[in-house]
């Protein structure tokens, strides 16, 4: 667990912190970090997924197994 918050970290700060910058206050940073957490939950394009979106993937995963229970 501890290793993929680093690696998700480490990511952040590439993407953002270091190339966005420089931050002339906090609030700038929080949104700076809202918008990509945003994009890291519903909108990158992941290719092990089929390059879907998570969220959009994760809703056809629930769908599908909506679908499995009324078959059975």
């Amino acid at each position: 667990d501890n290793a993929l918050a680093e690696c998700v970290i480490g990511l952040f700060k590439t993407e953002v912190i270091n190339q966005i910058g420089p931050w002339k206050s906090i609030r700038e940073v929080e949104w700076e970090t809202l918008k990509w957490v945003d994009w890291y939950n519903n909108r990158r394009l992941l290719d092990p997924i089929g390059y879907v979106p998570p969220a959009e993937a994760e809703e056809a995963f629930y769908q599908n197994l909506n679908t499995l229970d009324m078959v059975a």
